[in-house]
């Protein structure tokens, strides 16, 4: 009886409106405000071509997906006020344009608009070759409803989804459709949705509910709901729309409420929750964002509160439109965009997240993005199966998948660890994988052959580097971009410490040390005398020639005297040696000092008075070993 009342009140007041201003401007500018933009459209057709007409009129099919329309109107007003348009309505024009797949025009629009060439046909070539998977797409049967999208995974053998198909709900100005409702149901192996059943009206009411996600158990629901009432800002009256939390209690979805983050003045909206319920990501246009909507994150606490949002940042987000995020089991980052280079409307992409950020993303290609809107993706990674919504039809539709790998790429590095003088497989070497921050993404031991593999990803900057121990590590820069390979078979050759500098050799126990001249202290001292400093800042230099050399200093004394004293006496020298070459420059996680007392002689005078004074000298001293 609501909705009817609803219904009822409603056909009162567009009746009023129609009496009072039946086919006026003000009427049609007041529809458009209202964002009825089939309605506007009918009764701009009819009035004069003036610029606002004109503008209105394109925009007007250009957000309702009538993109031929859209693109004869665009031009007509292009040709007839091309010195006085707003540079925003150029990125509409191409959009519409790549809608009917007219790339080379719409470039031309793009460039402008960015002032930066654009090459669509060129990305589109580029992307066949450089897109992760391909997939296999079906339409999924429903006979119900005009307009299904958004489905996503309730519980094993369960899914949940938004429509339009209850009739007796308020018809929506935008696209004439009854207003959202979410559903749930299973889906049989031939594509159709069976058992249908809406939910409860706790989470149904008469304004709009879509976009769910649930929590492992199934018992936490998080969704969208548009608000009644409308907020002014400078693009008119917005009814803008918040996350809302449902709990289910003895079956019953309960305790309804809008998440603290939520607001009347900008929207919040698309939920998708970790698979660890720690984490809650989301699209929202609130203030601090880089234009339109973003994507953000939200941190679920313990007790149940929530962090503050925080944006994704300008690598997932552009100054047009980001929405519909979806995290996988993975930690994969599935989006749909406007603003990224595409085929035209929202199109699918994906991020990594590479400790806890989230890297460059990567088009899904053309297998599953069409030059209409590609939106609300979601997946089950180990199964390569899941869903998507597009109105690449007319309306919006629900499409399973089946994912593969993409058999025109297959994007590695590979090579093998060599040493540069001697030729020989450098067996046990470490090669490291890093992107362009410098994160490590890979490492590895290489085998008995010396090989390496690593698995890369499209249109990524990286950095391989082979390390050793007493080896001089080797970085090697490389990247799949437009500029780059699709593999790349990269030799590490590392060249010993030993072999590069005159002063470093192996010692009979295998030990690879700097030999510098005999570093002197005074009686029972372990300051730096000068002529020591000396000898120290040769070392010094070495360590700066070389970035990554590690070096344990250590200090030996003879046999004679106190045990503990000699140890403890061995210790300060070493120490203060330590601190000489940091006071020069030199790192001091790359140092290491220890004292050795007299437990490490040279010679066989191991004892008090058995050597002669200069034999005694032999084993007073310090060394200077690599550790890296």
């Amino acid at each position: 009886m609501k909705n009817y009342i609803y219904i009822f009140t409603c056909l009162l007041f567009v009746s009023s409106i129609a009496s009072a201003q039946k086919g006026s401007l003000k009427r049609a500018d007041k529809l458009f405000e209202m964002r009825a933009y089939k309605e506007a459209a009918n009764i701009y057709e009819t009035k004069d071509r003036s610029k606002q007409v004109l503008q209105n009129l394109a925009d007007s099919y250009y957000y309702n997906s009538q993109m031929q329309k859209a693109i004869k109107t665009y031009r007509e007003f292009f040709v007839t006020y091309k010195d006085s348009i707003d540079i925003d309505v150029y990125f509409r024009y191409a959009q519409a344009l790549k809608g009917v797949k007219n790339y080379k025009e719409a470039d031309k629009y793009l460039s402008i608009y960015s002032a930066k060439p654009v090459n669509t046909l060129a990305f589109i070539e580029e992307n066949t070759k450089t897109t992760p998977h391909t997939f296999k797409l079906k339409q999924l049967e429903n006979k119900n409803s005009s307009s299904d999208f958004g489905l996503t995974f309730y519980g094993d053998n369960k899914v949940a989804f938004a429509s339009s198909r209850n009739s007796d709900n308020p018809s929506y100005v935008w696209n004439e459709l009854p207003y959202l409702d979410l559903y749930n149901g299973t889906i049989t192996k031939d594509g159709t949705i069976e058992n249908v059943t809406p939910f409860s009206s706790e989470i149904n009411t008469d304004s709009h509910e879509s976009s769910a996600t649930f929590s492992k158990d199934g018992k936490t629901m998080y969704f969208n709901r548009t608000n009644k009432t409308k907020t002014k800002n400078e693009d008119g009256r917005i009814a803008h729309i918040k996350i809302y939390k449902a709990e289910l209690v003895n079956g019953v979805w309960t305790n309804v409420t809008a998440l603290p983050f939520t607001s009347n003045n900008y929207s919040t909206e698309h939920p998708s929750l970790s698979k660890d319920g720690k984490t809650l990501y989301f699209a929202s246009d609130m203030e601090g964002g880089f234009g339109s909507f973003d994507i953000y994150r939200v941190a679920i606490n313990e007790d149940g509160t929530y962090g503050e949002p925080e944006n994704l940042g300008d690598k997932v987000n552009t100054k047009h439109r980001e929405q519909f995020p979806f995290i996988s089991e993975n930690d994969v980052l599935y989006f749909s965009s406007i603003g990224h280079l595409g085929f035209g409307g929202l199109d699918v992409y994906r991020s990594n997240s590479v400790n806890g950020n989230f890297d460059k993303p990567v088009n899904l290609g053309s297998t599953i993005n069409s030059n209409l809107d590609d939106f609300a993706y979601v997946i089950r990674e180990k199964d390569n199966k899941g869903y998507v919504s597009s109105n690449r039809t007319g309306y919006d539709k629900l499409y399973g998948f089946a994912r593969e790998e993409n058999y025109l790429t297959k994007y590695q590095v590979e090579g093998i660890v060599t040493d540069k003088n001697s030729k020989e497989l450098l067996v046990g070497s470490l090669v490291t994988l890093f992107d362009e921050t410098g994160t490590v993404i890979q490492d590895t031991l290489v085998g008995n052959e010396a090989k390496y593999l690593f698995k890369i990803e499209p249109n990524k900057k990286y950095k391989v580097r082979g390390t050793r121990k007493a080896y001089i590590p080797q970085d090697v820069e490389f990247s799949t971009d437009s500029k780059g390979k699709v593999q790349h078979d990269i030799e590490l050759v590392l060249e010993s410490y030993a072999d590069a500098e005159e002063r470093i050799k192996e010692n009979e126990k295998g030990d690879v040390q700097i030999t510098l001249d005999r570093i002197y202290f005074d009686f029972d001292k372990s300051n730096i005398r000068p002529d020591a400093a000396k000898t120290l800042d040769v070392l010094v230099e070495l360590m700066h020639k070389y970035k990554d050399m590690e070096v344990e200093v250590s200090a030996h004394t003879d046999a004679r005297g106190n045990d503990q004293y000699n140890l403890n006496l061995s210790k300060r020298r070493a120490a203060s040696t330590l601190e000489y070459l940091v006071s020069k420059g030199i790192e001091r996680n790359r140092l290491k000092s220890i004292g050795y007392g007299e437990m490490q002689p040279l010679n066989n005078c191991d004892k008090e008075g058995i050597c002669t004074d200069e034999e005694y000298d032999i084993n007073r001293r310090c060394e200077f070993k690599i550790l890296n």
